[in-house]
């Protein structure tokens, strides 16, 4: 309640203090971007973009004392047509001018660099509550991994997640940390940006006050493929996310008319890399695809999951994401929509 407060606080000053830079962060609200800092749905947003707006309008201030002096002094020393061509007096020094333009500074980033200060040890310092969800990120080139320890369920790409009610929160905690290289996990209606480093855990946390899809995507470059290593959060009510979660938990459901897909998947290469919970296949370096149809997209977003782009993901993974690690298996035709089936079948 305090940081809503604050918000609107704020909101208000730049209402009345600076129309334009309040017309735009209001105007994020009617139409916002899927991945935008000005519509915040999660407390620890909420906190990010407070603070946005306090750094607006101290830059405003900034910009309007700045520009008024300029302009006085345009106005105030401009040429005049009596002007008999000789220089006014010089002033070479004032310790008065000296100091403002050396304390005004300092304290403008000791206040800033406070206030940041600030926010971060709120969203940091704050422990799980009894009912949190617990998820473990794992980032790799060039895809998400969701692991829920608790419930015992791992997907990818895309992170479920229940409503939190303001009344009684249920907050997701999300530990985070690397496969390969340094990631960094960023959707910006829920939360800031959080690094995911090799062989180190960080944290973060998200409360979404509003059911929906959240867009994010890795903000650290980590490859030929970091601007397609997107991810996609869907904020649930809690009796779906327990839904899905159940969904999840079951074994992949196989159609005998399936089998020869799955004959062909289980003798490639294929169960090196993924897993389909109730068959052999067990790897560990690409997603599990145990409920991979129960999925909007593929290839870490850079795909909606159709039958179409399956079969062309299958076929030669580069035609969708040039430079994925994924490698093309040199399937004939007939073995590829053997295999998309086979995939088909596994909600």
């Amino acid at each position: 309640m305090e940081v809503r407060f604050k918000r609107r606080v704020l909101r208000f000053l730049l209402c009345k203090l600076f129309p334009l830079s309040a017309a735009f962060a209001q105007s994020a609200d009617s139409t916002p971007s899927p991945t935008s800092i000005f519509s915040p749905v999660s407390s620890p947003a909420d906190s990010i973009f407070g603070l946005s707006l306090f750094v607006i309008a101290v830059a405003a201030v900034i910009f309007v004392v700045v520009f008024s002096l300029l302009v006085y002094s345009v106005l105030r020393f401009r040429k005049r047509k009596d002007d008999d061509g000789h220089e006014p007096p010089q002033v070479y020094g004032s310790n008065q001018v000296e100091l403002a333009w050396t304390v005004i500074p300092v304290l403008i980033v000791v206040t800033l660099f406070m206030a940041t200060a600030r926010v971060i040890a709120d969203v940091q310092k704050t422990s799980p509550p009894a009912g949190a969800v617990e998820v473990v990120a794992i980032g790799h080139q060039f895809w998400w991994e969701f692991r829920y320890p608790a419930q015992r369920v791992v997907t990818a790409n895309e992170l479920h997640v229940p409503l939190s009610d303001p009344e009684h929160p249920t907050p997701t905690f999300i530990k985070l940390t690397s496969a390969d290289t340094d990631h960094s996990f960023w959707v910006p209606r829920l939360a800031g940006k959080t690094d995911l480093i090799p062989n180190r855990v960080n944290n973060t946390w998200i409360d979404p006050h509003q059911t929906g899809v959240y867009l994010g995507q890795c903000a650290q470059y980590c490859g030929t493929q970091h601007a397609k290593m997107l991810l996609r959060v869907y904020v649930q009510t809690r009796d779906e996310f327990n839904r899905w979660i159940q969904r999840q938990i079951q074994p992949a459901h196989v159609n005998n008319t399936a089998s020869e897909g799955r004959r062909i998947f289980e003798t490639t290469a294929c169960i090196n890399c993924h897993t389909v919970a109730g068959t052999v296949a067990d790897g560990r370096f690409g997603p599990d695809l145990t409920h991979i149809m129960s999925r909007d997209t593929i290839a870490s977003g850079a795909a909606r999951n159709t039958p179409e782009n399956l079969r062309l993901w299958i076929r030669n993974p580069a035609d969708i994401k040039p430079g994925c690690n994924m490698p093309a298996m040199a399937l004939s035709d007939l073995e590829v929509n053997a295999v998309a089936a086979y995939l088909g079948t596994l909600q």
